[in-house]
């Protein structure tokens, strides 16, 4: 991408001229972006059903629902969030005021990834143009469909110099991590992170990196199991489980093994039917290549429901394993796709112990219904968010942040919290001029007492 450097030298111009700065402005790109996405709803069903096959259920619940509700919420508090923050002063400080000032960083680079192609493009957007920030997009070019009409509705509704997209494969982000940004905002694996924070400490960017990891659910014996059972079926397959925060496996007391499998079992019927793989609304694998890293990790011996595929159309039925141990292959690595292994567990502190000595997931999930336990789960390992007696579901509430923690990730967003994250936190202080406090210059005898009273 030979054009990188002019591209971002006409975004820093385009910022540092301050056409970015004002409420009303950041107001009427926000509402743009929403006319952009229901002016072209028809298109966007089209382009995330040609790419993964995704239900128009989906679509709206996973992707458009989602990006509505942020930019919805931004627009609402904008003013709010722009607004200074003011804070306490000390006594020291007599006689001046103390602010926060939310300043934008300037030109941002968002790398988004191909299993939410739109919604994990976009909602990163919204914080960065609420903030006030140029924003340039790198879509997954695995999700093609999606990633060329991005780029055909924002070059529509939006200046380049403000709003672009660029597409192309690793290589065109490469070119752009060389130059000297503004901000970084990257979803995807913790390999690629890895790249990006190398490449962004070559100029000093400061990155937020969305990965992912080996997201547990706990199912206790205490539990509500056919409910529990419905809500892991439910986040584990949707979207034939390419998420980042679908559960990767689950921790069950072995007392409730038996009444947790024959349930989700029954589900799984429910939802998608006796034969998944003539389903027209289940969606499929993104490529090959994925295809058969995820068919790699069905053994046969342990498949106790599904395991049936069909390289043709790239799905994978909704699959059981049973009798995992943390040994086998599928509990090496994330597994990203519609493969669930059952693990029982005797106590649960020893299940805490195991999942705290792994690496921090994205995501936890606890099923059960003593809140003692509830706490001590939540306390007790560090995880990106999580929930309680549910699964996938904080990450569609604006009003709590969403992030990684360790290997799972770095930063924050959603709702305010993405705004932040686009947002240097500036101090500022407004000293008074009416008088000026003798005792913190030198030479004057009442100095040492004073500060000694201030602090004592």
């Amino acid at each position: 991408m030979e054009n990188a450097a002019s591209l971002v030298a006409d975004q820093r111009a385009f910022f540092l001229n301050g056409n970015t700065m004002e409420y009303d402005f950041r107001k009427k790109q926000l509402q743009r972006l929403k006319n952009m996405l229901k002016d072209n709803e028809p298109k966007i069903y089209r382009a995330l059903h040609k790419d993964l096959n995704k239900s128009d259920h989906e679509v709206m619940t996973t992707e458009l629902g989602v990006i509505y509700s942020e930019i919805d919420l931004a627009i609402r508090n904008l003013k709010y969030w722009m607004a200074p923050e003011k804070v306490p002063s000390p006594m020291t400080h007599k006689g001046s005021k103390s602010f926060i000032l939310k300043e934008p960083y300037g030109v941002a680079l968002i790398i988004s990834p191909w299993n939410y192609p739109l919604q994990l493009a976009l909602v990163p957007v919204i914080g960065a143009i609420a903030a006030g920030n140029c924003v340039i997009l790198k879509p997954s070019e695995h999700a093609q469909a999606t990633s060329s009409l991005l780029a055909q509705m924002v070059q529509s509704y939006f200046d380049p110099p403000y709003f672009t997209v660029v597409e192309g494969n690793q290589q065109a982000s490469e070119y752009l991590l060389r130059e000297k940004l503004d901000y970084i905002f990257f979803t995807g694996s913790t390999e690629t992170g890895k790249t990006i924070m190398r490449e962004a400490s070559n100029h000093l960017t400061p990155v937020t990196l969305e990965l992912g990891g080996k997201s547990p659910v706990i199912v206790d014996e205490d539990a509500n199991i056919n409910l529990a059972a419905k809500r892991i079926v439910w986040g584990k397959f949707t979207n034939a489980g390419q998420s980042c925060v679908a559960p990767d496996y689950v921790y069950v007391h072995e007392t409730v093994k038996f009444r947790l499998l024959k349930f989700m079992i029954k589900h799984m019927k429910g939802f998608f039917g006796k034969e998944p793989l003539k389903n027209e609304n289940y969606t499929r694998i993104i490529n090959e290549r994925h295809f058969n890293r995820i068919m790699n990790f069905v053994e046969d011996s342990k498949v106790i429901h599904g395991g049936n595929a069909d390289v043709e159309s790239l799905v994978i039925e909704p699959t059981l394993l049973d009798k995992v141990t943390w040994e086998d292959e599928v509990m090496q690595e994330e597994i990203f796709g519609p493969v669930l292994p059952v693990l029982p567990f005797v106590n649960i502190e020893d299940a805490l112990y195991k999942i705290k000595h792994e690496p921090k997931p994205l995501a936890l999930y606890y099923f059960g219904s003593d809140e003692k336990i509830q706490q001590q789960v939540m306390e007790y390992v560090s995880f990106g968010g999580g929930s309680i007696n549910d699964t996938m579901y904080h990450l569609a509430n604006p009003h709590l942040p969403f992030g990684g923690v360790g290997q799972s990730g770095m930063g924050a967003y959603h709702g305010r919290y993405g705004f932040n994250t686009f947002s240097h936190q500036k101090g500022l202080l407004k000293q008074t001029t009416k008088f000026d406090l003798p005792f913190r210059y030198p030479g004057n005898k009442l100095t040492h007492n004073i500060f000694d009273k201030f602090l004592n």
